[in-house]
């Protein structure tokens, strides 16, 4: 098999529309999903050999996927100009070298939001899934929200578990991120110093708008994307017999009523 063959071949993984390749993403969304959950379960718990173990099958796992990406692109090298890639890359160092630090591992979470704004898994998401079609706007939007809350917590632990009495676990960096991000502040937690009024400050500002964000997407008429033949307005009203910008009739596929 020469090089030309396979990079083919693994292209026709991420990107093909074959049923392989479409089983393959929706395996790999699942994976993202998995490595989520086992990054926010085991920062609950105490370091152990099993965990240490299947903190390198991920890493290994990571490394192997994201080694396939670059040699699936057709210019593998401007990856290298996106935030994502390198947080991929923080993020597989964390699992496969525990000394670098179990923040650097929450923001793997990033990488689920990559993969659900990659063309190809939205387009396959909005044919396969009415109800992602329905709540496109919400689903981004709390994805969002996650990162946010997650990333901010990791940042939280490793800047102030040594320095903060009040922070000895993930559990309490993320009670004072939650009570910040909603701007409650009760209090009871505060993170001494330049540095901790500078993270504080990130958490709420950032955070507030997010969460507007969300509450905008949960309160706003739902919407549905269908570009206007005329315009190219992507977004109309779901009962929309006409673009709002130029008038055009439109011809909104209707799932009927539910």
């Amino acid at each position: 098999m020469t090089l030309l063959s396979l990079r083919s071949d693994v292209r026709r993984l991420y990107e093909g529309a074959t049923p392989n390749g479409v089983r393959f993403r929706y395996a790999l969304l699942a994976f993202d999903i998995v490595t989520v959950l086992f990054i926010i379960a085991t920062s609950f718990l105490h370091p152990s050999e099993v965990l240490e173990t299947l903190d390198v099958l991920f890493g290994v796992l990571l490394l192997a996927d994201f080694s396939a990406r670059l040699l699936a692109g057709r210019h593998p090298f401007r990856k290298f100009r996106q935030l994502a890639t390198w947080a991929d890359m923080v993020a597989i160092v964390s699992f496969l070298a525990p000394l670098a630090g179990e923040a650097g591992g929450f923001l793997r979470i990033l990488r689920t939001l990559g993969l659900l704004r990659d063309y190809q898994m939205l387009a396959r998401l909005r044919i396969d899934s009415p109800f992602f079609r329905r709540n496109e706007e919400v689903i981004f939007a709390v994805t969002n929200l996650a990162v946010f809350i997650f990333v901010m917590t990791g940042i939280v632990y490793e800047t102030q578990k040594f320095r903060n009495e009040h922070i000895h676990n993930y559990a309490d960096a993320l009670y004072f991120t939650v009570t910040a991000l909603t701007t409650t502040g009760f209090g009871d937690i505060t993170l001494p110093g330049t540095l901790g009024r500078l993270i504080t400050v990130v958490i709420m500002i950032f955070g507030v708008t997010l969460f507007f964000n969300l509450a905008r997407a949960l309160l706003s008429p739902n919407k549905v994307r269908f570009p206007c033949p005329d315009c190219g307005l992507q977004r109309h009203d779901a009962d929309a017999v006409h673009c709002k910008a130029c008038g055009v009739l439109l011809n909104i596929p209707d799932e009927g009523a539910t």
